[in-house]
């Protein structure tokens, strides 16, 4: 069963003071207040950071209730989860800190919610609890910051749209990076280092990465191979070069995982890739391929102890990040084609108002957060979702009404 609604609180913010844990915290502080609409604490290891925090929230977060809690810290974890339905979890690295806690959470029946994009630890994550949130009605939602939203919603939203003007979904839908500023938080980068260390010591964990459908169940399976952006290309649709995106090996698992969730509601034999647009000409064509070279080195250096050691001294480090004035400047501008099984083409639209890594992906999981509160239905059950299986056109409506997402349709034909 999942937690009652008499439980104290509606939503737990754990690792409160991370980067990412202080812009969501001011956020739902500014957006639903203190015990008004919601009901709200949040958590961390250390009484002394957390009260940091209150007061630089001002004095609205006086009363703000504070829970002491170590991320490896099982008894403390579970006593955390039973006053909550729902925990929203900032602590990262996951595949170092994150099995406890989501542990907890499948035992307490509590849902959760997280900003994870670690493919591997998902995949452990799924194999290990599963069954039991499905028995104990936890319903665990991975990947609801700038990895995965705007890509499994984007998707989503292209599939609804294309469904009410075709009557059908398309089977292929790519996703082009076609503008975003910001910068790489902290985390990020030491998740994507971490998975570079384990993928270089586990040839099984290598094979696992390369598969698109490494966190579907085993029965969804595709025929059609699956596009995979290596290195530089040219997009006839949008006249540009193309670079592979980072982030598409998480979003492009998340986006598959959701469709099996939703019994292949985009078909059996449907594909998707991601890519950055570069620009037209030379000069796009060169940024494709630097951005290429730059990605290689970065894998290899993390991945080899020698070098690895000089990659942490020039990247953000885990609780750094760049200033309230730079996090409302940044953006991202998200591209998407659909093309159904008979030829029929719809391009559409995704924005997000601050810099992805941080002020939007704040905003994005306060929302998922809040929707697994509020608006998912009790009955729905347990188990490990996605963003769009779970939370579906109720996420979209928060998404446009309180984070500063756009979703538009940009053509048909």
């Amino acid at each position: 069963m999942t937690k009652s609604a008499d439980a104290t609180y509606d939503i737990v913010v754990f690792g409160a003071t991370s980067f990412v844990g202080q812009i969501l915290s001011r956020y739902l502080l500014e957006t639903y207040g203190l015990g008004k609409s919601l009901n709200w604490a949040i958590a961390g290891r250390s009484e002394a950071k957390l009260n940091t925090l209150k007061s630089e929230l001002g004095s609205a977060a006086s009363k703000l209730p504070v829970i002491l809690a170590d991320a490896g810290d099982e008894q403390a974890l579970q006593a955390m989860c039973a006053q909550t339905r729902v925990i929203i979890s900032t602590v990262g690295p996951y595949a170092l800190y994150g099995e406890p806690l989501v542990r907890a959470c499948v035992r307490t029946g509590t849902d959760y919610c997280d900003l994870t994009g670690e493919v591997q630890w998902i995949r452990k994550m799924v194999d290990r609890y599963e069954e039991e949130a499905k028995a104990s009605g936890a319903r665990i939602v991975h990947c609801c910051g700038f990895d995965s939203i705007p890509s499994d919603m984007g998707v989503w939203f292209l599939q609804e749209k294309a469904e009410q003007t075709f009557g059908a979904p398309c089977r292929d839908v790519r996703m082009r990076v076609k503008a975003a500023k910001g910068e790489f938080s902290g985390g990020t980068v030491a998740s994507m280092m971490n998975i570079a260390k384990e993928a270089a010591a586990d040839p099984k964990l290598r094979k696992e990465l390369a598969n698109p459908f490494s966190i579907c169940p085993p029965e969804h399976r595709s025929k059609t191979r699956q596009p995979s952006l290596k290195g530089a290309e040219y997009d006839k649709t949008f006249d540009v070069w193309l670079a592979p995106f980072v982030m598409g090996a998480i979003n492009t698992r998340i986006v598959h995982r959701s469709n099996a969730l939703q019994e292949a509601r985009y078909g059996k034999e449907f594909t998707y890739d991601e890519a950055m647009m570069t620009g037209r000409g030379v000069k796009g064509r060169l940024a494709a391929y630097g951005i290429t070279g730059g990605l290689g080195a970065f894998f290899t250096a993390s991945a080899i102890k020698p070098t690895r050691w000089l990659v942490e001294k020039f990247v953000p480090q885990p609780g750094e990040g760049p200033s309230p004035e730079a996090q409302k400047a940044g953006f991202f501008d998200l591209r998407f084609v659909g093309r159904t099984e008979d030829g029929k083409t719809i391009i559409t639209k995704v924005t997000g108002d601050r810099d992805p890594g941080y002020g939007s992906t704040g905003k994005m999981l306060g929302e998922a957060g809040m929707c697994l509160a509020f608006d998912v239905p009790a009955e729905r059950e347990g188990g490990f979702w996605t963003p769009s299986s779970l939370l579906d056109g109720q996420l979209l409506e928060r998404l446009t009404s309180k984070a500063g997402l756009t979703f538009e349709v940009l053509e048909t034909r």
